[in-house]
Formats: structure tokens, sequence, C-alpha cells
């Protein structure tokens, strides 16, 4: 029996598949002392897998993880591409606005894409993340300049993508890699959303790096998964940085306090009102719930 380090590129069933440094896939179980160790692998896991000579590999070992979303199950992001339309579905800014205080807190990258730019136009999103310094590239059906600056960011990299059923996740995981013919959602226009068409996590292999999509990831998952300490959630939102120091009170929610230097670049059009009324919602959520409360 040998030992091979590999990336787990899909979970399924029960099965977890490998790829390995040969650029073999090996399908394989978990050992049973990951259940014991409450500890399961994850999509994005690098792993030592062991090779019988019969019967099934084995996922010995998990490395050490940078990070890791609970729900999809997914370890070692580096970036994670938020995506949002113009129109059909209407552009929920407290949806965009967790999934990227959930990537900063994580310490990955949140680049928001702005699809149906052909439909509607991205003006107003791009007026509200304009101060925030993430990355927003647009796209649409009749132009590939938004999937070819993607393509750009993925060398290296694990990517996932996310956002609401509905925005053309899979229809942009298309434009990037054709021979993946993701199955597409029709939108409902009584209900002003999509089907979820996307059945399990699995990493694609491109550009010198991998994506994946994302399924179940929505708000719910969020607010029940990635809850963000109000204490470190004013840090989840970039704008608010340079004007902390501002504050008069080292203990200020930057909520409604006096001498509040954020509020300040607020009044002064320096942050956006979108952003700041998100922020207040997301702490409202989480400044009664105490850390053993926090299933994150």
């Amino acid at each position: 029996m040998k030992t091979v380090d590999g990336l787990l590129i899909k979970a399924l069933g029960g099965f977890y598949y490998v790829e390995a440094e040969d650029n073999i896939i090996y399908e394989c179980k978990a050992r049973g002392s990951f259940r014991r160790q409450k500890l399961s692998p994850y999509v994005g896991d690098r792993v030592t897998i062991s090779i019988p000579d019969d019967g099934y590999c084995a996922i010995e070992s998990i490395a050490e993880r940078k990070n890791s979303l609970i729900r999809p199950p997914l370890a070692n992001i580096d970036t994670l591409f938020i995506v949002a339309s113009t129109t059909e579905p209407e552009p929920n800014m407290l949806v965009i606005d967790k999934m990227t205080a959930a990537a900063v807190s994580k310490e990955i990258e949140p680049v928001i894409v702005i699809s149906k730019t052909d439909l509607s136009g991205a003006e107003k999103l791009k007026e509200i993340y304009a101060k925030t310094g993430f990355k927003l590239i647009e796209c649409s059906k009749e132009n590939n300049d938004g999937a070819e600056e993607i393509k750009s960011m993925l060398g290296g990299k694990i990517s996932a993508f996310t956002g609401n059923s509905g925005v053309g996740k899979s229809t942009i995981l298309n434009a990037i890699l054709p021979e993946l013919e993701l199955e597409t959602g029709d939108i409902s226009r009584k209900l002003g959303r999509g089907r979820h068409t996307t059945r399990h996590t699995e990493l694609y292999k491109i550009c010198g790096g991998y994506i994946a999509d994302t399924p179940g990831f929505s708000t719910v998952d969020i607010e029940r998964y990635e809850l963000i300490r109000k204490e470190d959630l004013p840090n989840c939102f970039p704008e608010f940085e340079p004007y902390i120091c501002n504050c008069k009170f080292t203990s200020c929610a930057h909520i409604k306090e006096k001498g509040c230097g954020v509020l300040e670049a607020l009044n002064k059009s320096k942050i956006s009102q979108s952003r700041h009324n998100s922020y207040v919602m997301m702490y409202d959520e989480v400044k009664d719930i105490k850390d053993w409360m926090n299933k994150s």
C-alpha cells in the first residue's frame, strides 16, 4: 500500500474524489477516525490518501486549512465571486453585503460580478460599491469581456462562485469553460427568482486554478453558519477602516453614537448609505448572540 498527496475536488454520496499530484483522480472513503474527531473532509482540502492493492482508497489525513465554509463545505478558498444581477432578479444589497462580509471575515477576496448588464445598467451597484475597495466585474451574454477578466484571476487559486438563484452563475461559468455544460434554470417570473440547478460542490480545473460552483450557499446559510461577532463586524466593511480611528469611544458600535467617525464619514457621503444600512441590520442580528451560541 502506498500513500499520495492530493486535492479533494468532489464529494458526492459519501465518496470523495481526490486529484493526486500525478493528475490521477482517486475515488476514496474517509477514515472513521474523522467522524470521531467531528471532522469532515471538505472540497478544497489538501489530503493524504492511501492506495491499497485492493478495496477502496482512503483519506488518511487532512492538511491544516487556511479557511473554510461550513455550508457548502468548502476549504482553502482564495477568491469568492459574488454574482449579482442588475435585474430579474433585482439585486439584494443585504445579501451581497452579507456575502462580502463573510468572505472578508475568512480572509477570502470577494469579487462582485454584476451580471445581465445587457438587460439593465450597472450604475446603481457600481455607485454603492465604489468605495469598498472590492473588485467589480460586469458581465453580459452579449459581451465576453467579463468572462475573460474572471479567467485572468483564476490562475493558481481556488475560487468559488455564489449568489442568489437566477442571477446567472451557471451562465457565467459556461462562458468561462463551455465544456462544463452546466444546467441553467429558467427565471420564474411569478416568484422573481430562478430554480437552483447545481446539486453538489465540485472543483473544475481551469487556467491553472480551480473553480467551484456552490449549491446551497444562501443568505439563510450565512445567517446560520457564518455569523460574525459584533466586535469583528466593522472590520468586514473595509471602507469603515479609515474612519474608525476618529471615533470618540473605542467601544463605538457605529450605529448612532455621538462622536462616531464612521457616521461622520457617512454624512459626508464617504461611505454608502446602503452599505451602512446593511451593517446596522447585520449588527442587530448578532448583538445579543453569545460566543457559545455561534454555530460557525
